[in-house]
């Protein structure tokens, strides 16, 4: 059996995830700074967006709530979006951390996430407008993901297809 120090290793680091919209780039911009839109796509499939108070501006803070269905448990959890840097229509970059509804960060297994969930998610959002009312979008996101790795990628994966659908 490997050691801890070999296990932690192979754990991802980073997650990245790239989807084109058929949408102008200004749209898919108001899908990440918009209450209203970000309510129907945060969260992965069958999740739900109860509530998002945006603050998007550097040094700002959003808070937006996740709800699993009730086969699932129905319990709702809180994320936080500390912006670190905006640049208009082209990039959005902050921390995201679990929270408590009023924004105010928690240890991750006090809402029943594992020991090694991570803390302060690294994430930019890059906006490319690729022409014919198209835009290509990718997100990063950089943190030690420990065990839920690979259910990070997944929930990122269906989190942004769910905005891929809007524009349907």
């Amino acid at each position: 059996m490997p050691d801890k120090s070999t296990i932690k290793h192979n754990m991802k680091k980073q997650i990245v995830v790239t989807r084109i919209f058929n949408a102008p780039l200004s749209l898919v911009w108001k899908t990440w700074t918009e209450p209203e839109l970000v309510m129907k796509w945060w969260g992965p499939d069958r999740f739900t967006c109860p509530s998002a108070k945006m603050d998007v501006r550097e040094g700002g803070t959003s808070v937006v709530a996740m709800s699993a269905p009730k086969q699932m448990g129905g319990q709702t959890w809180f994320n936080s979006w500390l912006y670190t840097k905006i640049i208009p229509l082209e990039l959005i970059e902050y921390i995201q951390n679990l929270t408590d509804e009023n924004g105010n960060k928690v240890n991750p297994t006090t809402v029943g996430m594992p020991a090694d969930f991570p803390e302060d998610v690294h994430t930019v959002v890059t906006f490319k407008d690729i022409g014919n009312d198209k835009t290509e979008l990718t997100i990063t996101e950089t943190a030690d993901f420990g065990s839920i790795s690979n259910f990070a990628q997944i929930g990122l994966e269906q989190t942004i297809d769910k905005i891929v659908a809007l524009f349907k």
